[in-house]
């Protein structure tokens, strides 16, 4: 076990995290009665290893947030088995992902400028202080997802995702706890099929897993290029149209400043909270064009307006709010 520290620049509430997290159909993540430690499983960037982190902020005046961090190499199913030394892993690219998982590795000193010249966005920040996107933990699981759910009830396909967790990931303990990461992609292209999955999305899967031990869904590549150049790329993908695109790059590469064009739940929200009628809500290039003032968090305010949506759903839990 290794222990890091990253100290976030900008507002940042790791108990704001959580919370988002347990309303994440796709995490499908269950807090823990001590509600200070956020326990996570999932594959490395290096697309062979598993990583788990017991994650804590500190009440120090920079809100650090601290990190005890294993690397396994075993074999999944085996508890704790095969783990690895910070040296052999290379511990700084699980330190860069897990920063990358809670967008702590941009600077959002910047973000809270934005409420100066948009009471939309003054009014975001206050209900929801500290919450930046919390990230599929890889482009690769992201895409995963994207074929799993794809024509299905999202509930049905966190399921599905959990399964293939639980019977084909490692499992390690955490805090206290055990849990399942997502397979890594030798262990994913290594299925024949997939229980609940027609073969056409078993397939898809495994290419998928192909695609990321190429390097085609590789963060830091993705994100580094021109945003359309990066959705263009991940629409050759199979089973990825525009809509998934813009999750892979958004969620999964975590990138802060990208406006989802192909969101419609989200553009009916920007609609209601600029007071626009329902022709302006179909017009992506308008309200593509009021999200140039986010700019460079585009993809933090749609993060909080999808979020002001989701709670009003019934039976939703509310993220962390100023006060509570």
């Amino acid at each position: 076990m290794t222990a890091i520290a990253i100290t976030p620049r900008g507002p940042f509430s790791l108990a704001a995290s959580m919370r988002f997290l347990e309303g994440f159909t796709p995490a499908g993540y269950r807090g823990a009665s001590d509600g200070r430690v956020l326990r996570l499983a999932f594959p490395a960037d290096d697309g062979h290893s598993t990583v788990s982190a017991e994650v804590r902020q500190a009440e120090d005046s920079e809100g650090t947030v601290q990190a005890d961090v294993t690397v396994h190499t075993g074999n999944p199913g085996e508890d704790g088995m095969g783990t690895a030394s910070a040296e052999s892993d290379g511990m700084s690219a699980v330190r860069a992902q897990l920063a990358r998982i809670l967008s702590l590795d941009v600077d959002g000193s910047g973000f809270p400028r934005l409420a100066e010249d948009d009471p939309v966005v003054a009014e975001l920040i206050a209900a929801y202080p500290g919450l930046r996107p919390v990230c599929f933990y890889s482009p690769y699981e992201a895409a995963a997802w994207a074929v799993i759910g794809h024509r299905i009830r999202m509930v049905q396909a966190a399921a599905i995702k959990a399964r293939i967790a639980e019977h084909h990931g490692q499992r390690v303990a955490v805090a206290g706890e055990s849990l399942h990461a997502f397979p890594t992609p030798p262990a994913l292209r290594g299925l024949s099929r997939v229980p609940g999955l027609p073969e056409t999305k078993a397939e898809r899967l495994r290419v998928l897993a192909d695609a990321a031990l190429a390097g085609d869904l590789d963060a830091a590549r993705l994100r580094a290029m021109p945003v359309e150049d990066a959705l263009a790329h991940l629409r050759t993908l199979p089973g990825i149209g525009p809509f998934s695109a813009e999750l892979i790059l958004i969620r999964g590469a975590g990138h802060p400043d990208v406006f989802p064009r192909h969101e419609r739940r989200l553009h009916a929200s920007m609609a209601e909270a600029y007071g626009l009628g329902d022709p302006d809500a179909s017009d992506a290039r308008q309200l593509a064009g009021i999200s140039d003032h986010w700019a460079p968090y585009r993809s933090w305010v749609a993060l909080l307006l999808r979020t002001r949506r989701e709670e009003k759903a019934p039976g939703r839990p509310a993220v962390a709010r100023a006060g509570q």
